[in-house]
C-alpha cells in the first residue's frame, strides 16, 4: 500500500514543499498553510503551559496535599498527554484514510484541531470519548464536505458539542473540572456557580484573569490568551475584525443584561468566565468557517458575542454559550457574506441608474 500521503504531511509539516509555484502570477513567500497552523500553535502555547500548571494545581489543593510548581505542571502535562494522542492518532486516521482514497495530500488544518480539542476538555474526561468525539467531528464535519477548506463548521467545537450533547455527564457537574476531585470538594466552574444563582461564591476578578480557577485545560488562564492574541494579530493570522467586535458585542449584552435583571454578573467578569476569550481569539477567527467579506466580519463577531452572552443569561441548561453561540454562527456566516454581497451589488446598481 502507498503511504505517501501520511509521509507528505509528517515531511512537509518541518520541511517546507519543494513543489512551489514559480510562475509570475502569483506572490511568493515563506508563509503557507503549514506554516500559519505552526503560528496558531504557538499563539496556543502560553494557554497550553498554564493549563499544565493549572490541572495540578486544583488536583493539589483538592487533595489537601502540598502544592510546588514542578509537581503541579508535570501532573498537568501528564493528565494532557494521553488526550492529545489519542485526538492526533483517532483524527489524523480518519484525515489520512481520506487523503489515500482521494489520491490527495493530508490537509494541514487538523494540526491545529488536534492541539485545540484537547484544550477545551476537562481534565478527567475518558479517552475513548475523546477518541470517538474526534472522529465524529473530523469524519462529519469536514471529510464528508470536502475536507479542510470546505467545511462549514469548527472540528474542534464540533466535537466539544458532541461531547456536551452525547456525554454531559462528563464535560458538566461540579466535580469533573478538577482531576480526581475528592467526593467532598466541589470543582464547579465559576461561570455554574454564577449561572446557579450563588454570585456571591464566585471567585474575584483577579483571578478570573490570572487563571487559577477550575475549568478546561486551556480556557482559564485570560493572560496567556490575550498573549496569544497579540501573536495572531501581529502576524496577521487572525482578523481583528472578527476578534473585536466579540468582545465589543459580548460586553453591551452583558452591561444590557446586568441593568435589566437577567444577570447578576458584572459584564467584566461575564468575559473572564467560561471559554468566551479563548473562543473569541481562537475559535471565532477560523478563517474558514467564518464569514469572509469585510463588513460581514463585523456582523459575524458581534452576533457572536450577543449570543454567547444571551445563551448563558437566559437559557440556564447552557451555562457556557460560546460554543454555541460559535458553532450557530457557522453555519450563517455564508449567508452573511451573501447579504453583504448582495447590498453591495444593488448600491452599484442604484449610482449607474
Amino acid at each position: 500500500m502507498n503511504y505517501n500521503a501520511l509521509f507528505d504531511a509528517i515531511d512537509t509539516f518541518f520541511r517546507t514543499p519543494a513543489t512551489v509555484t514559480d510562475s509570475r502570477c502569483h506572490v511568493r513567500d515563506a508563509v503557507d498553510m503549514k506554516r500559519i497552523m505552526i503560528t496558531v500553535m504557538i499563539a496556543l502555547a502560553p494557554a497550553l503551559l498554564f493549563g499544565w500548571w493549572n490541572v495540578g494545581y486544583q488536583h493539589f489543593l483538592a487533595a489537601g496535599e502540598s502544592v510546588t510548581f514542578w509537581s503541579c505542571f508535570f501532573y498537568g502535562f501528564l493528565k494532557w498527554l494521553p488526550l492529545v494522542i489519542v485526538t492526533y492518532v483517532s483524527g489524523l486516521a480518519v484525515e489520512v484514510l481520506f487523503a489515500q482514497i482521494r489520491k490527495e495530500e493530508v490537509a494541514e488544518g487538523f494540526f491545529v484541531t488536534g492541539f485545540l480539542i484537547p484544550m477545551i476538555m476537562p481534565p478527567d474526561v475518558p479517552l475513548w470519548i475523546v477518541a470517538v468525539a474526534t472522529v465524529f467531528a473530523v469524519l462529519f464535519g469536514k471529510e464528508v464536505f470536502g475536507g479542510t477548506g470546505y467545511n462549514f463548521l469548527n472540528p474542534a467545537l464540533l466535537a466539544r458539542a458532541f461531547v456536551f450533547f452525547a456525554y454531559p455527564s462528563v464535560i458538566s457537574g461540579d466535580k469533573v473540572w478538577v482531576s480526581h476531585a475528592p467526593d467532598a470538594v466541589s470543582g464547579a466552574t465559576p461561570l455554574a456557580i454564577a449561572m446557579n444563582g450563588h454570585p456571591e461564591a464566585i471567585p474575584s476578578t483577579w483571578e478570573l484573569f490570572v487563571g487559577t480557577i477550575p475549568g478546561c485545560i486551556g480556557e482559564t488562564c485570560k493572560i496567556a490568551i490575550l498573549l496569544g492574541a497579540a501573536i495572531l494579530l501581529l502576524t496577521k493570522v487572525a482578523d481583528w475584525r472578527i476578534m473585536i467586535p466579540v468582545f465589543v458585542g459580548g460586553y453591551v449584552t452583558a452591561i444590557i443584561c446586568r441593568l435589566t435583571g437577567f444577570c447578576p454578573i458584572a459584564a467584566y467578569d461575564q468575559l473572564l468566565m467560561g471559554g468566551f476569550m479563548f473562543g473569541a481569539v481562537f475559535m471565532a477567527t477560523d478563517p474558514v468557517t467564518a464569514a469572509h467579506t469585510r463588513v460581514g466580519k463585523y456582523v459575524y463577531g458581534l452576533l457572536i458575542g450577543i449570543l454567547a452572552i444571551l445563551i448563558r443569561t437566559l437559557n440556564k441548561g447552557y451555562p457556557e454559550g460560546m460554543m454555541l453561540a460559535i458553532l450557530l454562527m457557522n453555519i450563517f456566516a455564508p449567508l452573511i457574506d451573501w447579504c453583504v454581497v448582495q447590498r453591495h451589488i444593488r448600491r452599484r446598481k442604484r449610482r449607474v441608474t
